[in-house]
């Protein structure tokens, strides 16, 4: 059975190391992005993934890029909310655009997609719903009220819709990673990284491979049994019960 994924944010960082995972296992990628236009190409030549650009924020726009998936590829089997912006500050100096980007493109951008595939989901008993959340959406963060507050939203996303979507055949399971190897992370001071890893029990940070890894086995059959679930991937520098 052919099997169609959409990644939003899956052009670059962990998104474009979970595009590569799914096409190794066989699925048709949708790797949606927004603004970067050089990535989004060589996404596409390195992977053989179709890319879309689209504004996850708005809503009629991931219907629109929804539809269009399904009638160049077919029907959409999984879905990883994966798209995130940070716009970091203390909250006593963060203004109103700030909050409301973060919010916008990391927490609706999980309504706004998901709405627009869930309906076919239930209709063909069939789908699986993967949420890349954050460690800084468990413990919180200083200085990222914002995106704490969007990451832990997703979560409380995740279990109500994992309720729902059960007995349509439907998962929904989220991921926590903590500080993953990516070009965003490898632009921060050194110090600053340095100080990282040494809060890391695994003495280490993680690798966006490890993060596609999971991605991978929740949207297989294998996995059939698990919904509503919260995975943490972030070397034992967060524990959660």
């Amino acid at each position: 059975m052919k099997k169609t994924a959409i990644v939003t944010g899956g052009t670059r960082g962990i998104g474009l190391a979970i595009t590569k995972a799914l096409r190794a296992d066989g699925f048709d990628v949708a790797a949606i992005y927004h603004g970067n236009d050089e990535a989004a190409q060589k996404c596409a030549n390195e992977t053989g993934a179709k890319v879309y650009k689209a504004d996850v924020a708005n809503f009629a726009s991931c219907h629109d890029v929804c539809a269009q998936i399904e009638k160049e590829m077919g029907a959409i089997s999984v879905l990883v909310n994966n798209a995130g912006i940070t716009k970091d500050g203390m909250l006593h100096k963060m203004n109103e655009d700030a909050w409301h980007a973060v919010m916008e493109t990391n927490l609706t951008s999980c309504f706004n997609m998901t709405r627009a595939v869930i309906t076919g989901m239930r209709e063909r008993s069939f789908g699986r719903i993967i949420n890349i959340s954050s460690i800084n959406g468990q413990k919180g963060q200083l200085g990222q009220t914002n995106y704490s507050a969007a990451k832990a939203g997703m979560l409380g996303f995740t279990r109500a819709l994992a309720q729902e979507s059960a007995a349509k055949g439907i998962t929904v399971n989220a991921i926590c990673p903590g500080y993953i190897a990516t070009d965003m992370t490898g632009s921060m001071p050194q110090e600053v990284l340095a100080s990282i890893i040494r809060s890391i029990p695994a003495a280490r940070m993680g690798k966006p491979e490890e993060i596609a890894d999971l991605v991978v086995f929740l949207a297989s059959d294998r996995a059939a049994f698990i919904t509503g679930a919260t995975m943490t991937i972030n070397g034992g520098q967060y524990i959660a019960a």
